[in-house]
């Protein structure tokens, strides 16, 4: 994976408590923070993956924990700029995942951010019970064959987490999860970068660094 210990980091940060997806940002959060925006290659397989979802229309994810958009503060132009510097940074960003995602929508990859963030939701749980739950429902959003949001694995990865579904823990999808990761490090993210959604931002900016949603 490019970039190497700063993009594991990414991912295994977030886990144990240390800046969640949704513990990051405490202050004055925004049910619809990515409306600010708005008016502003991988491999073969996944290109064909992504045709097809544009012939599909894809049902909404099962996983009701998974909000439209993450509650974060405005951005500053400051903080939009270091997106551009490595996807590390990008994905440490409430605001920049809730932009990045949006992006994804727009190539009909969505679910794999979505998956990323259960896996990380799922990272915080501590009842076994609940982690139970919310393993198989990851499961079959996510990596069944029969789910129009399966993500794209390798059949090394796949066997890994069928032996680890017998007894699930909050690491169950460590190896998909990192695996997405990449994914969309090395695919989505140049793309990201290149397009007018992200451009706009750069462009038109926030207002001041302190600045959120009411």
């Amino acid at each position: 994976m490019g970039g190497g210990r700063s993009e594991t980091s990414a991912l295994t940060g977030t886990g144990g408590g240390r800046g969640t997806a949704t513990t990051q940002n405490s202050q004055r959060p925004n049910a619809c923070c990515f409306c600010w925006c708005c008016c502003c290659s991988c491999s073969w397989n996944e290109e064909e993956r992504q045709r097809w979802r544009r012939r599909k229309k894809i049902p909404d994810t099962k996983m009701e924990t998974i909000p439209n958009c993450e509650a974060c503060t405005k951005p500053s132009l400051e903080e939009i700029r270091l997106w551009s510097q490595s996807f590390d940074k990008l994905m440490r960003n409430p605001a920049g995942r809730n932009v990045f995602r949006e992006f994804l929508r727009t190539e009909y990859s969505e679910e794999n951010m979505l998956f990323w963030l259960a896996c990380e939701d799922l990272k915080q749980e501590m009842n076994k019970s609940a982690i139970e739950e919310k393993a198989r429902s990851i499961y079959e959003d996510y990596i069944s064959i029969l789910s129009p949001k399966e993500v794209s694995l390798d059949a090394r990865v796949r066997e890994v987490i069928n032996r680890k579904m017998q007894d699930p823990t909050p690491h169950t999808f460590e190896d998909a999860q990192l695996q997405i990761y990449t994914l969309m490090h090395r695919d989505s993210y140049p793309r990201f970068l290149a397009s007018n959604i992200y451009k706009a931002l750069v462009h038109g900016g926030s207002r001041t660094p302190s600045e959120s949603y009411s």
